[in-house]
This record gives structure tokens, C-alpha cells and sequence, in this order.
């Protein structure tokens, strides 16, 4: 265990309010605040000033591919790398994905992934993707929920001929994830339609990085989202819509959420910041290193994947942490379509949310907790124990400079990959010390990261929506006409 640390002058701020409160920290839990903090603080507490700082809750990544073996290649952050690479940033949980391969046992591909997460420097938790079906892996999602501590599945709507889910599965899947208590999340893209548009812009002479965006259209999205959500509402299960990056997609859930259906969207760092004029960079090496599916969308999107999250119907922020190297993403050279998708964003998510929704009044500091942990915490059945500073909470702690900047490059990041997708970008606000289990694991820029020193969280099925749905149900259902 750490030894006791006290922070003190700091402006602490919650999803819903800010107060300036000292906090003490105790065995890897916030044990007191206020007053108490220092009365009870023991003998050789440290003391790390917070004076002119806020201290917020450690964030949360709930979309993360960390180590992860994708299309004939295995990206350049593994487990340590990229959770270290997370609390330099302020980041001081993950939720990675747990991806089988069509006909393996889901069980077998989790105790892979769970073996690769031991060197991991932060907390972690898992999403469980489910690739294909049969009564095992029915058998096995029950295993996952009731005891490795599992309450959330991915399904991919695209990539044909790999891992796309057609749509008995995601019927399957869904019912069985709403006996359980865990949630479904998606990947909206039609697999069949950016399937046939890739060889259809192929055809066209364009086999380079601009062909990606062509390829995966926003409607490509807006039908998949629209058909995930048309499949839970008629099934009654609440669904997590991962990666919203289109005004499409991001409309499709508000409609569902103003009938009153338990939507959630996620939006990813990068899309609100980056658009599609990067793929037409006449240097390949730096167009093919922002492909990442869904691509990076024209201007217009971003302002409306803000107004998403001021509003309350986008809830989650992201990054899709995916690392590829410039020669791992140089195998499409002759082929869009066989670039390794991903990027990087972890260890930059927090810092370039801050300077572009709370410098510019898009965002509160208390909603910005919101978005970058209270809420992912919320919806994954983690809170209180993660996203909140109270008493009780685990001490994943980020004490940040809002006067404090900081520009971003591949040459100064901690994550191993080659390329920054914010590269050269300049932000105000930045954290200055990051606390994870109520240790100092990075402070103004001296990371301290440890192998092996991240917990896996076991999250508990059946979250505040599942009861709310349950009872809906109920209310609810049909009843036979007595003859």
C-alpha cells in the first residue's frame, strides 16, 4: 500500500459541484475530506499542494485496444505502455476489448487477454466482443457476467469476413446480454455497404488513404445505429453506441432517447478535434496514420458531437486507443482498404478536451468529469467507486493545471507509437500530478509508472438502468384477451 497522501488548497471538483476541499488518501481510498482530512491525516502523510489547481477524478478511457493482433499485426502500446502512457495523461482506468476470433471460445480469447493485461501500470476492465454464436458462447457470456466480473459486450457491425455480427446474432447476443444484466455495445457501420464501397472507389483509382472516408460514409453509420437501436428497443435492453463520430449516427440516438429509449453514446477525442481533410495530405505516411474506422468526418459533424455532449445525449468520451507504426500502416500502400485501422489519443484525451470544451465555454469542469469519467463509471456499474472524489471512492486522483500548457508531439509523448494525431497542437490545461490507488504515478512530467501495479475491476451486472428497465417492462407487457 501507498503511504498516506494529503492534497490540500485544491478546487475539488464532482459531476456535480465544485467545493475547495482538502483530501486525504489512505490505502489506495479516499478516507476523508475537509477538516477531517487534516485532523485525521496520520503521522507521515506526504502533502502535495494544490494551490491554484483543481483536483478531479481520475479519468476514465472506456474504449481502449491496447496490445491488440489486428489485421495480420499487433499494435505498438501493450498493456504497460499504453495504461502508463493513460496516467501521464490523467487517465487512470481503461476499459479494453476482449476480441475472439469467429469460432473461439469466448472464455479462451478472455483468459488471453487477462494473461496480456497482467503488466498493466493502471486499473482495467474488459468489454467482451461477440463475433459469432452458438449455445457456448450463450454459456459463456454467463460465465463472463457471473464470475470474472464482465457486464458489458461489443459486437461489430462491420468488418465483413472477420468479425462483423450479423443481425441473428446481434438479436442472440442482446436478449442473452439483458437476462444477464450487461450492456451491449456497438460499433455501428453497415459491413455490407463500406464492403462493396471499397471496391467500388478501388475501381475508381483511388487505392490511397483519402479512399477510407469514401469507403465509410456518414449513412453508413446512421443505418447501423438506427439498427442497433430499432433491435434493443424491440428487445427492451439499454445499448451503448461506441464511436459516434456523425451527425447521422448522433441524431439517431437522440430520437430514441426523446421516445424515452436507453441509449448511450460515446464520442471520441480525435473526432471532435480532427476532420477529413487529413486523408488528402500528399505525404502518405501521415494520411494513412489518421485512418481509423469510423474515419475522421468533415467539419460540419464535429460542431454537432459537441452540441451532443452539452446536451446530455452523447454521455461518454473516448479515444479508441489503436497504435500503428508508420511501417505497420505503410502495408496499404497500394490498397486503402488494407491499412491498419487505429490511433492513438490516450494519453492526449484529457488535455485536448479541457482546451477545446472548457477554454472555450462548450463544457463546465464539472461536466467535463461528467463525460471523461463520472458517466463511463455510471453506465459500467463502477461508481462510486470510480468517478467521484468521496469518501470511500478509490484514490485515482488528477490534480490539473489550468493555466499550465503543453503542445503535443510524437517526440514527447510517452506512448510508443511513431505518430500524435494532435500533432503541434497547443493546450491550456494540463494535469500537473496524476494519483492512481492514492499513489503519485506521474508529477509535472516525471512518470513513475510500475508494471504489474494496475487492478483488474470486476464490474457487477445489472446497473441502475437494467432495474429501471426491468420495471418498464413489467409495466408494460401485453396481456392475452380473455374469451
Amino acid at each position: 500500500m501507498s503511504s498516506p497522501l494529503l492534497i490540500r488548497g485544491a478546487i475539488v471538483v464532482n459531476p456535480d459541484a465544485e467545493s475547495r476541499t482538502d483530501v486525504l488518501c489512505v490505502d489506495g481510498r479516499i478516507a476523508a475530506l475537509g477538516e477531517r482530512a487534516v485532523k485525521e491525516a496520520p503521522a507521515g502523510t506526504t502533502t502535495l499542494d494544490g494551490t491554484g489547481q483543481y483536483l478531479l477524478p481520475g479519468g476514465i478511457d472506456p474504449h481502449t485496444h491496447m496490445q491488440l493482433p489486428f489485421m495480420g499485426t499487433v499494435t505498438q502500446d501493450d498493456f504497460f505502455t499504453g495504461t502508463a502512457a493513460a496516467l501521464a495523461g490523467g487517465t487512470t482506468s481503461i476499459i479494453d476489448f476482449v476480441i475472439p476470433n469467429p469460432q473461439q471460445p469466448l472464455m479462451d480469447a478472455y483468459r488471453t487477454w487477462r494473461g496480456w493485461a497482467e503488466k498493466a501500470a493502471a486499473d482495467y476492465a474488459f468489454h467482451v466482443a461477440v463475433t459469432w454464436w452458438d449455445q457456448s458462447v450463450s454459456d459463456d457470456m454467463g460465465t463472463l457476467v457471473r464470475e470474472e466480473g464482465v457486464n458489458s459486450f461489443k459486437h461489430f457491425m462491420a468488418y465483413k469476413n472477420a468479425i462483423m455480427c450479423d443481425d441473428e446474432t446481434l438479436v442472440n447476443s442482446f436478449k442473452r446480454a439483458l437476462e444477464l444484466g450487461a450492456m451491449p455495445t456497438v460499433h455501428a457501420e453497415n459491413g455490407e455497404l463500406v464492403y462493396l464501397l471499397q471496391a467500388e472507389v478501388a475501381k475508381m483509382g483511388i487505392t490511397g488513404p483519402e479512399g477510407h472516408p469514401l469507403s465509410r460514409p456518414p449513412m453508413v453509420e446512421g443505418e447501423a445505429a438506427n439498427r442497433a437501436i430499432a433491435i434493443a428497443d424491440v428487445l427492451g435492453v439499454p445499448i451503448y453506441i461506441v464511436h459516434v463520430s456523425c451527425i447521422e449516427s448522433a441524431e439517431a440516438i437522440a430520437r430514441a432517447r426523446a421516445r424515452g429509449q436507453r441509449v448511450y453514446g460515446e464520442v471520441l477525442a480525435g473526432h471532435l478535434l480532427i476532420d477529413d481533410s487529413v486523408y488528402r495530405d500528399p505525404d502518405f505516411a501521415t494520411a494513412a496514420a489518421y485512418v481509423m474506422s469510423p474515419p475522421f468526418r468533415p467539419k460540419i459533424h464535429q460542431e454537432f458531437l459537441w452540441r451532443g455532449l452539452q446536451s446530455g445525449q452523447l454521455h461518454t468520451t473516448a479515444t479508441d486507443h489503436c497504435t500503428f507504426c508508420a511501417a505497420q500502416k505503410a502495408v496499404g500502400k497500394d490498397n486503402f482498404a488494407k491499412i491498419p485501422n487505429g490511433c492513438g489519443g490516450v494519453e492526449e484525451r484529457m488535455a485536448v478536451l479541457w482546451d477545446a470544451g472548457v477554454n472555450s465555454g462548450r463544457l463546465t469542469p464539472s461536466e467535463f468529469v461528467a463525460i471523461t469519467s463520472a458517466n463511463a463509471a455510471k453506465l459500467f456499474n463502477m461508481y462510486p467507486r470510480k468517478g467521484v472524489i468521496a469518501e470511500g471512492a478509490d484514490a485515482d486522483l488528477v490534480l490539473w493545471d489550468p493555466a499550465g500548457t503543453k503542445t503535443l508531439s510524437a517526440k514527447t509523448q510517452f506512448s510508443k507509437n511513431d505518430f500524435n494525431i494532435f500533432e503541434g497542437r497547443t493546450v491550456r490545461g494540463v494535469p500537473s500530478h496524476t494519483i492512481s490507488q492514492g499513489r503519485v504515478v506521474f508529477a509535472r512530467g516525471d512518470l513513475r509508472a510500475e508494471a504489474g501495479t494496475g487492478r483488474y475491476l470486476k464490474r457487477p451486472p445489472y446497473g441502475p438502468q437494467f432495474d429501471a428497465a426491468a420495471k418498464r417492462a413489467h409495466d408494460l407487457a401485453p396481456t392475452a384477451v380473455a374469451r
